[in-house]
């Protein structure tokens, strides 16, 4: 039987904020752009772009950065290590010189109030993030290539596959949540057992966990800056941080050096279920409060949603096992490779893109990563996971994606908090329960979901054309 092999660091990308199909899939689609017209040898004959926003790109793309993210991913830039502090001044220098250093090579001319154009009434059949890219050649010629962005960051040109490696043969090749439990009953393998098997496909096992780890590092330290930044985030509806006055009145002006004496600090401080419950909401905010501000962090499965898995995972290392992760980082490992397949799983079988299926394909998705995966770190079955995921997604179901004024900051930072604490909730059910009674199974709940999507209308699809979106007064300045 066919499948479609995804990696878990398709699942989990570095990258930059606000949107992974707003800001991280534009970006990639600009890379990919430009990496075709390098292998046609055209790159030093372009004398002219123009860039089409279609649908949801179009609609929310300026709070979400499309526009920026287009441009820097024009300029060459990679969103794992470009320096976030310099993409103020690298759009400012665009906009006021009207040129553009294609590839960081080639100047161009190129005016983004001109050459960025918003199509907010035209969509493209076959996905609502789409954008095309029109290129004059020096010879006269013109050459046009259109990308869809598809979520989480994942990008398919128009008449190709999605995903090159699709084709790597995996030893257990999994579509549905049955799959996954045929190959776990079959070996008496774990989840993340089964999933590093997987990995071994693509790379070393060593190599595999080198790169989780670091994934990790990259996600303690969103959870680290955004409890220790201040201020209002961009945009324009002046929404004040939250995370770094939480952690002072949590710690009481405690002090440390770095995130790791932070986290120390952070354990001695109890385990009540009060301070436990702040200090998971903290850190979920924390994350996405770096997003908003265009910060780096890890999709899980996106950006909107980036906060949940960390959150879930912070609140693991620090508040529940007593033999410290971050010096034997096993449970880190095998927490992110759980959490993946199950995100592997709900993009396969229904989306992970709000602009397909609302806010339960990204709140809702990360919440289920996080239940499985903190389910099978604390010694819970592969059939208890399974259920924890599906406990997490049944009580997402409907959700919609409504941004005020198009920014990924209200609703979606809060519910990060939301997400993060059902994900422990549902964990905690399925630890106590029989999975063999459940009546719901993960994937009647994925099949659920995509039907919900397929129902849902379009203007709660990341377009702020309804809900929250047009029934608070953009002049509010917290939620």
């Amino acid at each position: 039987m066919s499948h479609e092999a995804i990696s878990v660091f398709d699942m989990f990308k570095i990258g930059v904020g606000p949107s992974s199909s707003h800001t991280l899939g534009p970006w990639r689609a600009a890379n990919l752009f430009l990496n075709s017209l390098q292998q046609k040898n055209l790159l030093d004959k372009v004398i002219s772009l123009e860039i089409l926003l279609y649908g949801s790109l179009a609609k929310t793309g300026k709070g979400h950065g499309t526009d920026i993210a287009v441009q820097l991913g024009l300029c060459g830039e990679d969103p794992v290590i470009f320096d976030v502090n310099k993409i103020d001044a690298t759009i400012n220098d665009i906009n006021q010189k009207k040129k553009l250093m294609l590839n960081g090579k080639y100047e161009i001319d190129f005016d983004p109030a001109e050459d960025i154009e918003f199509l907010f009434t035209e969509t493209l059949p076959y996905h609502p993030n789409a954008l095309t890219f029109l290129a004059a050649l020096n010879n006269d010629e013109h050459i046009a290539e259109t990308y869809y962005s598809v979520g989480g960051g994942f990008v398919q040109k128009e008449g190709e596959q999605l995903n090159d490696e699709s084709n790597v043969i995996l030893p257990f090749p999994i579509n549905d949540a049955d799959d996954l439990l045929h190959w776990c009953m079959k070996t008496g393998m774990s989840i993340s057992e089964v999933v590093m098997e997987n990995e071994n496909a693509w790379r070393s096992e060593a190599n595999s966990r080198l790169r989780l780890l670091e994934i990790w590092s990259v996600m303690k330290q969103s959870i680290f800056l955004g409890c220790h930044t201040e201020g209002l985030l961009p945009g324009g509806l002046n929404v004040k941080r939250r995370a770094s006055a939480l952690n002072k009145k949590l710690l009481k002006n405690e002090s440390y050096n770095d995130c790791d004496s932070w986290f120390k600090k952070i354990k001695e401080g109890g385990n009540n279920f009060k301070y436990t419950l702040d200090w998971v909401s903290c850190f979920a905010l924390a994350v996405n409060e770096q997003n908003a501000s265009f910060g780096r962090v890890v999709t899980a499965p996106t950006n909107g949603a980036a906060g949940v898995v960390p959150a879930v995972l912070a609140y693991y290392v620090i508040f529940c096992d007593g033999n410290d992760p971050d010096s034997n980082p096993d449970k880190i490992i095998q927490f992110l490779l759980t959490a993946s397949e199950i995100g592997s799983i709900f993009k396969k079988g229904a989306t992970i893109s709000a602009a397909m299926g609302g806010c339960q394909a990204e709140i809702g998705v990360s919440s289920s990563m996080a239940a499985a995966a903190l389910t099978e770190c604390f010694g819970g079955t592969q059939r208890q996971a399974l259920m924890a995921a599906e406990i997490a997604m049944e009580h997402h179901l409907g959700m919609t994606c409504d941004p005020i004024n198009g920014l990924v900051q209200i609703p979606c930072i809060e519910r990060n908090t939301m997400g993060a604490i059902k994900a422990i909730t549902a964990c905690q059910l399925a630890l106590q329960s029989a999975p063999d009674y459940a009546k719901v199974s993960l994937d009647n709940v994925i099949k659920t979901m995509w039907n919900t999507a397929l129902d849902m209308n379009n203007k709660y699809k990341e377009t702020a054309d309804g809900g929250l979106a047009i029934n608070v007064p953009l002049s509010l300045s917290e939620c």
